[in-house]
């Protein structure tokens, strides 16, 4: 893809996103690879947590538990599958694509868990014509994600396991365990080259959500991602995101200053565990978890109503119309949580919250 055209591409892959920093880190990674990699295992965790490779500074992808991220690259150097559990808005996706893309090169081998999604997605489907027309054959075959990754030793990225039928998550078992795929129809099976894995991804806070069994379980290496510990790590989180999808927006608005990203992240935090930030007083939580993933939404989403209905700068009318989007979910029970909060906390916080308060009401009517 040449860069005119990535110029009018809404996102990038990983490794499009982040070439610079790949070649960057290639080209002074001296330590062994493994089979299939093109990055050490060092150099991965450099690309994901940020430092230098050369002259050139390699931006963090996921701000959080260094530990945790260690333990997702040895799992990958295993013949076990990686599984990131975490609340919505933990980085699960961002850090299975940051990895794939830095392992691999090739972030696109996703299959998306939905409750639609069938055993033939993961394993194989046909071409309907060319089996009529020709018999089964290697052609007429309709390859998954997991199946060409197995072929090239990739890495196959499952995106919200936990919302697919659980026979459709147990036709993982025998691959995962056997590291092959059966085409009975040709009398064959596909063996995983070195360097197949699967980074797979549940969500267990959401509705809608099916138990993986034990048996699927016992195939993953599983590790929690755990919500921003603290409140200056939530903010260098949104600010950054922010920056990043703003930039790719050309958003024609300044980003929000520190104070305005204080405010989102405080109310989203306090809603989430149904306490003030100071511990002194309850807060009813909302009928959805709101997400760091939300507070980035909101915010860009503030950018593009400054940029193009305001001064440019965001304002309080801007992020209050984000604020209740995002949190009034459940139009009777999160309309009451939400004037209780306005009412019991916000208004008591003086005149630095007054004027997004006075906003905030009044869209809540």
């Amino acid at each position: 893809m040449s860069s005119n055209q990535e110029q009018n591409v809404v996102r990038l892959p990983a490794e499009r996103l982040y070439a610079a920093e790949i070649e960057a880190l290639k080209s002074v990674d001296k330590d062994s690879k493994p089979a299939g990699w093109q990055l050490s295992p060092k150099a991965v965790l450099t690309f994901i947590t940020g430092g230098k490779a050369g002259d050139v500074t390699i931006t963090p992808k996921y701000i959080g538990n260094r530990r945790l991220v260690e333990m997702a690259i040895a799992t990958l150097l295993t013949d076990r599958a990686l599984l990131l559990i975490g609340e919505p808005g933990t980085a699960k996706s961002w850090l299975s694509e940051n990895l794939t893309a830095a392992i691999h090169g090739d972030s696109s081998k996703v299959i998306q868990g939905t409750a639609g999604t069938s055993e033939e997605q993961i394993r194989y489907s046909w071409n309907y014509a060319m089996l009529l027309a020709q018999g089964p054959s290697e052609q007429a075959i309709i390859k998954s994600p997991i199946y060409r990754a197995m072929e090239t030793g990739g890495i196959a990225r499952f995106e919200e396991i936990s919302r697919c039928a659980s026979e459709v998550q147990d036709a993982l078992i025998s691959i995962l365990s056997e590291k092959t795929i059966s085409v009975p129809e040709l009398g064959s099976e596909v063996s995983a080259a070195r360097g197949f894995s699967v980074i797979a991804t549940a969500n267990t806070r959401d509705r809608g959500v099916n138990d993986m069994s034990a048996a699927l379980k016992r195939r993953f290496n599983i590790i929690v991602l755990p919500a921003p510990s603290d409140l200056d790590t939530e903010v260098d989180i949104v600010c950054k995101r922010v920056a990043e999808i703003s930039a790719s927006y050309e958003l024609k608005a300044s980003l929000p200053d520190d104070e305005a990203v204080r405010k989102v992240v405080t109310i989203f935090r306090e809603l989430r565990s149904g306490m003030t930030l100071d511990g002194k007083e309850k807060v009813k939580p909302t009928s959805g978890v709101i997400s760091t993933a939300e507070a980035i939404s909101l915010l860009t989403g503030s950018m593009a109503l400054a940029g193009s209905f305001g001064s440019g700068t965001i304002s309080d009318e801007d992020i209050a119309a984000g604020l209740q989007g995002a949190i009034v979910k459940d139009e009777e029970k999160d309309k009451l949580v939400w004037k209780e909060y306005l009412e019991n906390v916000m208004k008591k916080r003086g005149s630095t919250w007054r004027s997004l308060y006075n906003v905030c009401s009044e869209l809540n009517g």
